[in-house]
């Protein structure tokens, strides 16, 4: 299952880059500024061009492409400004509980039934990584609000059409070409937030502001943009049927988190440093078996598509 293994291998990345941004997000990020960044780093994907035989979209893949790209700074943003208004143990859940539910519900408005036939090994497996990823991801004395609720869930929301964007324009033009182009419109409109004058401020000041995303930022995001391909190509391989699968392999994100924030505060406390009780490591072990026994179902059981 080439898909299986490349989404993981995303993820375990991803959870690389969720360290480095528990490390330097120990205060409250700017949104606007976190945002503009990470998205003008998608710039990054350029690279690719001279080996991949670049080719331009066709006129009506243009629009998945700006969509894609608006729904993404757009998702980055809001995502940020949560970080910035509420703990992270209360946006995190909610955002990576929404997005496979959202992602699910999506694929049926955008596509016809015909194309969305799970076995019933698929949607088993779909449910336990769900319920793990759920499990797992919850903090202790976890708080949810009104105003969180709808943060949180507006950024799921903006990312799971992130997910339904990228696959319409996956499905039109090669991975690589098609990876590239909606990475550059990411960084376009990443540009508009320049039109704030804090930003401005931020991005062109002193030294002692450029500070604030110094280089474990960088290499997080580094962490995050190979994280990103590698989502981004399973997401290529898979039918449209099979893309909240690939979302609620996110349980395994965290799995790879709890195990490097483990080690982290075991060996380099000064970095980063969590104390876990007896009851949340059972939480956490629990989790850890439910998402196991999911990707069990799949790997045994499931339908094998994209190879």
């Amino acid at each position: 299952m080439t898909w299986l293994l490349v989404a993981i291998l995303g993820y375990l990345f991803f959870a690389l880059a969720s360290l480095g941004d528990k490390i330097v997000l120990k205060k409250a990020p700017k949104p606007k500024l976190y945002a503009f960044y990470v998205g003008v780093l998608s710039l990054l994907a350029v690279v690719f061009i001279p080996f991949i035989g670049f080719r331009l979209p066709s006129s009506g893949t243009w629009v998945w492409i700006f969509l894609d790209g608006v729904v993404y700074i757009w998702g980055l943003y809001v995502f940020f400004r949560a970080l910035d208004k509420y703990e992270v143990s209360r946006v995190m859940p909610m955002v990576g509980a929404f997005q496979p539910i959202f992602i699910f519900i999506l694929t049926w408005l955008f596509w016809p039934i015909n194309q969305l036939s799970l076995s019933l090994a698929d949607f088993s497996g779909f449910f336990l990584l769900f319920l793990g990823g759920m499990a797992i991801s919850l903090e202790k004395n976890y708080q949810l609000t009104k105003d969180s609720f709808l943060l949180s869930s507006f950024a799921s929301l903006l990312f799971s059409l992130d997910f339904i964007f990228l696959k319409f324009v996956l499905l039109e033009m090669p991975f690589l070409s098609g990876f590239v182009i909606v990475r550059v419109a990411s960084a376009f409109f990443a540009l508009f937030f320049l039109f704030d004058k804090q930003v401005r401020k931020d991005v062109f000041g002193s030294k002692k502001q450029k500070q604030e995303v110094g280089p474990i930022f960088i290499l997080a995001q580094a962490a995050g943009g190979l994280a990103t391909i590698l989502q981004s190509l399973a997401i290529a391989l898979v039918p449209v049927a099979f893309l909240a699968i690939v979302n609620a392999l996110k349980g395994v994100q965290y799995v790879f988190l709890f195990v490097l924030t483990v080690l982290f505060s075991y060996h380099l406390p000064a970095f980063l440093k969590e104390t876990l009780s007896r009851k949340v490591l059972m939480q956490k072990l629990v989790a850890i078996l439910i998402i196991g026994l999911g990707l069990a179902v799949l790997v045994l059981y499931g339908s094998n598509p994209g190879n």
